[in-house]
């Protein structure tokens, strides 16, 4: 489960704006991935708009719902307690088996200090097990946890979980995407990817859910919107 550009980047150096990796990496599936394989993402994807997941995950102004759930190395993470030192961003992501996951994490690890400098902690929050997240991390230097929501427990929560429909389990099965085995879990369930930014009273003060699993927002946007707004000093 190794995702990388083309032509191979050091992680956590990747200097391109994000827009163009996951541009990349769109191509690419155009290019390699079999049409009706394709179409069937593409249905999945639709009928999550359709069905406007996104518009009722929890949004701007919310307050965000408090979690204590194991990192990468079993270490216990409260919410409350980062929250106590500052502002939060949080990114919900799939699994290390996504590789728009991967891009946007190594994304978000090439501005994990200036997001710790702006007083903010950053974490991804995924329903992969804790093994899994482990060798997420290690093998992208992550610089940040990677947080086990088994179950989906906090991104049903936020309002992001949803089923994988039988005809994309299909698909993933044959491709060695095996979720009940990389999430420990039988229920097929995943997040919509979102990106959240929580200020230290706990209220949610940027958003960005998307049913389309390729997008994701730009690190910068989210880092000037920190810089502008600073959580408390460290």
């Amino acid at each position: 489960m190794k995702w990388r550009s083309l032509q191979e980047s050091d992680p956590g150096n990747e200097s391109r704006p994000l827009r163009d990796v996951l541009a990349e990496r769109r191509g690419n599936i155009v290019r390699y991935v079999p049409p009706d394989v394709q179409a069937v993402h593409e249905r999945t994807v639709a009928a999550l708009i359709s069905a406007r997941h996104a518009a009722q995950a929890l949004g701007t102004g919310a307050r965000a719902p408090s979690f204590e759930v194991p990192d990468h190395s079993g270490r216990i993470v409260s919410s409350s307690g980062l929250l106590r030192e500052g502002s939060l961003v949080v990114c919900f992501i799939r699994g290390r088996w996504c590789p728009f996951d991967v891009g946007q994490m190594e994304a978000m690890n090439a501005i994990a200090g200036q997001i710790e400098a702006a007083g903010a902690s950053l974490l991804a929050i995924s329903p992969q097990t804790g093994k899994q997240s482990y060798f997420m991390r290690d093998q992208h230097k992550l610089r940040f946890p990677l947080l086990v929501d088994a179950g989906n427990a906090v991104a049903r929560k936020f309002g992001l979980a949803y089923r994988v429909p039988e005809e994309q389990q299909e698909i993933y099965s044959r491709t060695f995407v095996n979720l009940p085995f990389l999430n420990g879990d039988p229920s097929w369930e995943l997040p919509i990817p979102a990106t959240y930014v929580i200020d230290a009273g706990g209220a949610i003060v940027f958003a960005a859910a998307n049913e389309n699993y390729m997008e994701r927002p730009e690190p910068l946007e989210i880092l000037g919107f920190l810089e502008q707004s600073p959580g408390q000093p460290r």
